[in-house]
């Protein structure tokens, strides 16, 4: 059953060396709960989790840097990425938090943890390896803008799918809420051996996997479960963006993943590097 509908999300930001994050916060009395989406994707995506953890959490849902309501930035090197996030818990005065990350927003998740275990409580990491290895420069051929949202999707064509919620119009035409450079240069910097980052913390980490996920396939999910100590894998029955296809599931997996947590970081340590 899905939990009691809270109020609309707040939209705010912060300044960052002159940039600005924009962040939706679902509020609420509860543990702060920051999640991170992956690319072409915006904090809006984690709505229905908002709602269906209800006033337990308070769902902090960050645009990241060139997404979104976000501004873009000089670089988007793994350091910028896990900077921001930082930045973010530390302007909302939130001491440590659950970290929930899917795709990109996954490592830049367990990057925070390995990098400042002070502020996460536990990781929450969706569909992404701790070795990756992407390639989004089939994005630099899409259009800029077009003169219509139809002009728009016939042109992405089959991508179309996977940015629908990205689309908007701009005084000159309609586009998509990224820009294209930006994302092959951002999966440029994720690629990579991450496997320090990963096990270098211990915090509580729970690994969700789309059984037909052409990204993190079933052999490195279970050795990145077997090397990390603390660490639960759950698979469920789609893709590559679980929470959005799989939502009754994946919210039941988070929430059954969440209940288990011991106390705050503030009362016992949670996460160490």
């Amino acid at each position: 059953m899905r939990s009691t509908i809270l109020p609309e999300p707040k939209r705010a930001a912060v300044m960052v060396a002159g940039r600005r994050l924009s962040y939706l916060d679902f509020g609420g009395p509860g543990r702060p709960l920051l999640a991170l989406h992956g690319h072409f994707g915006e904090g809006r995506t984690f709505t229905r989790l908002a709602q269906d953890l209800g006033e337990s959490w308070r769902v902090i849902a960050l645009d990241q840097r060139g997404h979104g309501h976000s501004d873009s930035a000089p670089d988007f090197s793994r350091t910028g990425y896990v900077e921001d996030a930082a930045a973010v818990l530390e302007h909302l005065d939130v001491e440590a938090a659950v970290v929930l990350g899917h795709s990109l927003g996954g490592v830049n998740a367990y990057q925070l943890a390995a990098r400042l275990p002070e502020r996460v409580d536990a990781l929450i990491v969706e569909d992404i390896g701790a070795e990756v290895d992407g390639n989004l420069s089939f994005t630099l051929s899409w259009p800029q803008r077009t003169a219509t949202r139809t002009e728009l999707l016939e042109e992405l064509g089959p991508s179309a799918r996977h940015v629908m919620n990205a689309v908007r119009e701009y005084p000159d035409g309609w586009g998509l809420a990224f820009n294209p450079k930006d994302m092959n240069a951002s999966q440029q910097y994720l690629n990579g051996d991450h496997w320090s980052d990963w096990l270098a913390s211990d915090c509580p980490a729970l690994l969700v996997r789309g059984s037909r996920s052409t990204v993190l396939s079933a052999e490195h999910a279970k050795d990145m479960t077997a090397r990390r100590p603390r660490t639960w894998l759950v698979e469920l029955p789609t893709g590559h963006t679980v929470h959005e296809t799989a939502p009754v599931e994946f919210d039941a997996a988070v929430r059954g993943f969440l209940d288990s947590l011991p106390a705050p970081v503030s009362a016992t340590r949670a996460c160490s590097g």
